[in-house]
């Protein structure tokens, strides 16, 4: 699998170095509070901290501290985590910053702050057939009936691993080249719909953030469940792109950007998705230089 897709991207060129984007994270009680704390930017400030650390509060939810303060969510709640290893993994991403804080890389702390925050006043529930809604209009159901090249490419790359998802969950899910997509039986929806009521609130905001940049139930799945990487699923989900930059080719160094900029938060989503399920605790608790 991915063969196809492999000479693509060799065709394209070097990739760059990484370069993440992500929506801005306004984390601290030092940053303005407001609704466009969630809104894609790229945000910058001057480092205000030194240390970083995490400790242990009410309840036993984890806290971040930024020079013994504590670290508050953009509409004014305390930051706090579940566990341990999500702590650690947020403490992270604060102390890698240097001089200038680069809010737009810190998916887990943007991630966090959503579950947090809940900005959109979602439950559970309806977080959950937000998800169902995508499986509708999912990548790897829309096929295309011309060029032949792309029809071919579509199913060599996309039919396995939608037949593995159908294996998977024992579901019917198929494809078609209608505008209007395949037909998804309610039977698939309800084995889904009992697997992600499974997943908790901050899983759920996860997996739904790796839909969205995938654009794909299956892709994500794929990701999460580990039958696919993320660089698999990244390529899997831009295969027409790929196809039509081996024909027409691309903007230099920005069909690389955008592509290491998906790989980041696909990245980043399914990360969180893991560790939001993590009950175990970690005996290293303080990240110094």
């Amino acid at each position: 699998m991915l063969r196809s897709l492999v000479r693509l991207q060799s065709r394209v060129g070097n990739a760059l170095s990484l370069s993440s984007a992500c929506t801005r994270s306004q984390l601290s009680q030092f940053i303005p509070l407001n609704r466009n704390a969630y809104s894609t930017a790229t945000a910058e400030r001057k480092k205000f901290y030194e240390d970083v650390s995490i400790s242990q509060g009410d309840g036993g939810l984890y806290e971040i501290n930024l020079d013994r303060r504590k670290l508050k969510t953009p509409g004014g709640k305390l930051f706090t985590v579940p566990n341990e290893a999500l702590a650690i993994a947020v403490a992270t991403e604060w102390d890698a910053q240097r001089d200038t804080l680069k809010f737009y890389t810190m998916h887990l702390t943007t991630l966090c702050n959503t579950a947090l925050d809940n900005p959109t006043e979602r439950d559970k529930d309806q977080m959950i057939s937000a998800a169902l809604k995508f499986l509708e209009t999912d990548t790897v159901c829309y096929r295309v009936d011309d060029p032949p090249g792309l029809v071919e490419l579509q199913k060599n790359e996309w039919d396995p691993v939608l037949h593995w998802m159908e294996n998977r969950y024992n579901v019917v899910i198929g494809s078609s080249s209608s505008i209007l997509g395949p037909e998804i039986p309610e039977a698939t929806k309800d084995t889904f719909r009992q697997h992600l009521s499974s997943y908790n609130f901050w899983s759920l905001t996860g997996l739904e953030y790796v839909i969205t940049q995938l654009k794909s139930v299956v892709l994500s799945f794929g990701v999460i469940d580990r039958h696919l990487t993320v660089e698999q699923a990244v390529l899997l989900s831009r295969l027409e792109e790929e196809y039509q930059i081996q024909r027409w080719g691309s903007v230099e160094w920005a069909h690389d950007y955008d592509m290491y900029e998906l790989r980041a938060r696909a990245a980043a989503g399914a990360l969180f998705v893991q560790l939001s399920s993590e009950s175990s605790t970690v005996k290293r608790k303080l990240l110094q230089d």
